[in-house]
């Protein structure tokens, strides 16, 4: 299955067409792209190089948390989103520190900048985990995906929680066509730190298995499609658990899939890596909602991994 993933770091770099991006980094990029997933033959955690189990575990439990303030990500040891929060502080006008404003660029090739923009982004953290007034100001993302997930706000002024209306409709009406979840909301775009990438999901039963569509706008397939592809297969996971089904498949619909130009050595060098077998998923039976896991609640065994390949991150 894992080959799905690696057909298409292949395609881009056969294929993909030169796109310039909103981070100025360049892409190699393709529009409209499916993978599927089995997710009886294994828990697809990618094996041709390693993928932080951990830091998925504490994303998509922080989502369903329906938080979106960083400070319990850096209590588990996950920094994947610090970057956008630290952006935010270090634009405002509370920022006395060095300039830090043109990382995006500078980072690539100015050693010593990069240098100074890590111990001031340690800072930052140290400070959202110590003090709870800058926490509460400066590591929110706005109303990114937990918020969207279990707080939708309406018009009336109420909110919507998405992820229990679903399981509950998943439990009632098993055959509905309406078992979405959507993350894009017009309206509060432009108060997230980062708009959704993925979007909407949608659930699907069938012989007593749950399966999972997530349709995902635009795609980092280095370094995000495959926290992606493992976030989502443990949410249905999660979500089979709860509404007493088995797993069926993920099937992974990618708007703009692309590839950036500072990532094209490293997925080479994946591609030259053998496919090892798959881990299996363990969760702790005795927790019946999916709100109610915390992080020792979920493992994954037999997990033998070629190692991690490094890339920057395009902000």
């Amino acid at each position: 299955m894992e080959q799905a993933y690696l057909d298409l770091g292949k395609k881009l770099l056969e294929e993909g067409h030169e796109k310039g991006d909103r981070t100025g980094t360049g892409t190699r990029s393709i529009f409209g792209y499916q993978m599927r997933f089995d997710l009886q033959k294994g828990f697809p955690l990618l094996t041709t190089k390693r993928v932080p189990f951990g830091l998925i575990k504490s994303e998509l439990l922080w989502f369903l948390k329906g938080d979106t303030n960083i400070r319990y990500l850096l209590q588990n040891n996950n920094h994947i989103w610090d970057e956008w929060a630290f952006e935010r502080y270090i634009t405002s006008d509370e920022y006395k520190g060095p300039d830090m404003t043109d990382f995006g660029h500078r980072s690539l090739t100015d050693p010593e900048f990069n240098k100074c923009y890590k111990e001031q982004s340690q800072l930052f953290c140290e400070r959202i985990l110590n003090d709870d007034v800058f926490a509460e100001k400066y590591g929110d993302l706005g109303h990114i995906y937990g918020y969207q997930w279990r707080h939708w706000e309406t018009k009336e002024g109420g909110f919507i929680d998405q992820i229990k209306e679903v399981i509950e409709s998943i439990k009632k009406t098993p055959d509905s066509r309406r078992l979405i979840v959507s993350a894009w909301n017009p309206e509060d775009i432009p108060s997230m730190a980062l708009p959704p990438c993925h979007t909407m999901f949608q659930f699907y039963v069938h012989d007593g298995r749950l399966s999972c569509q997530l349709y995902q706008r635009s795609g980092d397939v280095f370094l995000g499609v495959p926290f992606n592809i493992a976030s989502y297969a443990l949410l249905t996971h999660l979500i089979a658990h709860e509404t007493e089904l088995e797993v069926g498949e993920f099937i992974h619909t990618l708007g703009d899939a692309h590839l950036y130009s500072n990532h094209v050595e490293q997925m080479m060098e994946q591609l030259s890596r053998e496919v090892r077998a798959f881990p299996t998923l363990v969760l702790n039976t005795e927790k019946k909602s999916v709100f109610d896991f915390e992080m020792d609640d979920i493992k994954v065994e037999g997990y033998d991994p070629h190692p991690s390949i490094k890339a920057p991150i395009a902000v």
